[in-house]
């Protein structure tokens, strides 16, 4: 074989070693965009009216302010800026669902029968239990941390939060019970993954009690109210995904199988 017929043959085998990589960026791009436009639509529908969303969101403090107190804005654009930052974060919010499938979409031909029987029940009920952890911290952390911090405040103290500090709060607190309440789907995939088992998990409780409150205490305001609120959904969540572990534990003949 001449030197230039070795040249082609090396040049064809790239070549087509290369189109894979391309037609799944070009995929990836495309699942993007898609995941961009749903968040935009929601965006659009949602923009007339996020002051009214921005209202509902600060109930849980306006019901605990003193009478005649009230939020503030400090900045001369935060009364527009803000609505539309809190419009933004809930239109990504609420487009989870739609994100989860993309990524779904984008990984499932490359996985395994098995992986693809699992994977899916996850997907769902990680956005579910995402949800649920910011309606935890919605309508039960909110009003106790509120009412805490109004009845502590030194007398001749006037409360007044702008309504900026307010929001990243609460973001920061519906971030945290959010992704804490995803416990119970990273105990079955580390059990599913044979990185542990449930055994193991049990004897290690102790560490997982204190890491628990640890975790609460750095992602909640340095409160005990809202350090315990996280923590004991953290460690009933946990004991949850212990319970359903035993039961998604690959059996090695099905792996086998694959």
């Amino acid at each position: 074989m001449s030197e230039s017929d070795k040249q082609t043959e090396t040049g064809s085998a790239s070549t087509q070693h290369s189109l894979p990589l391309i037609s799944h960026l070009l995929e990836l791009r495309d699942r993007l965009l898609r995941i961009i436009a749903v968040v935009i639509v929601l965006f659009l529908s949602l923009v007339y009216f996020a002051n009214d969303i921005y209202h509902y969101l600060a109930i849980p403090l306006t019901s605990q302010l003193p009478e005649g107190a009230s939020m503030i804005a400090t900045g001369v654009a935060t009364p527009f800026f803000t609505p539309i930052k809190l419009t933004i974060v809930l239109s990504i919010f609420i487009a989870i669902p739609a994100i989860l499938h993309q990524v779904w979409a984008f990984i499932a031909p490359g996985l395994y029968k098995q992986e693809r029987r699992l994977i899916a029940p996850l997907v769902i009920s990680s956005a579910l239990l995402f949800y649920l952890g910011m309606a935890f911290a919605y309508y039960v952390v909110f009003p106790l941390a509120f009412s805490f911090f109004t009845s502590t405040a030194p007398e001749g103290v006037t409360i007044a939060t702008d309504i900026s500090s307010y929001l990243d709060f609460v973001l920061k607190l519906f971030f945290a019970f959010g992704l804490a309440f995803e416990i119970p789907i990273a105990t079955l995939v580390l059990c599913w993954t044979g990185a542990t088992t449930p055994e193991k998990m049990k004897q290690k409780r102790p560490y997982i009690v204190v890491g628990a409150f640890v975790f609460g205490m750095l992602l909640t305001p340095p409160d005990v109210i809202s350090q315990t609120l996280l923590a004991i959904p953290m460690l009933i969540l946990f004991e949850i995904g212990l319970l359903f572990a035993r039961f998604y534990v690959p059996k090695e003949d099905e792996l086998e199988q694959e």
